[in-house]
């Protein structure tokens, strides 16, 4: 199979796991289907952005994709720090916190999605070989928030990932553009801002 080009986030680990809603009472986000409680299972990708060696630190990209109901998502995160909207160059996964850093829309407005570690191994380094060996031996746990832009975080789920049976880097495309949350809208700003380089990328396959 030829791989496709990415001009970002070119090498990649394929992952697999469950993403569970909780249940009970907490702050809704305004998206129905993330303020559900409910279960899903996922395949997944996580990868260096820019390309650099595994000894440097880099952007780390977190791509999660289910299927409900006969409709694909994809919802893409990717390593922040001083503030939620400012990427951060990172080495080790399990330290890091992710956001989507576009917003979804919901009938409450705009929302933003991030993880954080909670269980698994105390460190995820982006080397292939370590970050393989290390997460067959336990899955990797993140905890799941939901804020408006300038809000207080809300946790509404659990993301559990394990390397899959069979780990190389997966040919799929994660695309958030074509393949929104369900029940969840997006804004005409960040489609234009995103819409070119996806595009971009799907004419090179």
């Amino acid at each position: 199979m030829v791989r496709p080009h990415r001009p970002i986030h070119p090498k990649g680990i394929r992952l697999v796991g469950t993403l569970a809603r909780d249940e009970g009472a907490r702050q809704p986000s305004g998206i129905p289907w993330l303020d559900a409680s409910g279960s899903t299972q996922v395949d997944a990708r996580i990868s260096r952005s820019i390309g650099l060696p595994d000894a440097l630190p880099d952007i780390i990209g977190l791509a999660v994709r289910f299927t409900e109901q006969g409709k694909r998502s994809d919802m893409l995160l990717a390593t922040t720090g001083l503030g939620r909207f400012i990427l951060r160059l990172r080495r080790d996964a399990a330290g890091a916190v992710f956001s989507s850093m576009m917003p979804y829309k919901s009938n409450k407005g705009p929302v933003l999605i991030a993880a954080r570690t909670i269980g698994g191994p105390q460190k995820l380094p982006m080397d292939p070989g370590a970050f393989n060996s290390l997460l067959r031996e336990k899955p990797w746990t993140l905890e799941l928030h939901h804020a408006s832009p300038l809000g207080a975080w809300t946790r509404f789920g659990t993301l559990t990932l394990r390397v899959a049976d069979h780990a190389e880097d997966t040919v799929e495309r994660f695309d958030p553009v074509l393949n929104p949350l369900p029940t969840a809208g997006t804004y005409d700003w960040t489609r234009r801002l995103r819409e070119p380089s996806y595009a971009t990328a799907r004419r090179r396959e």
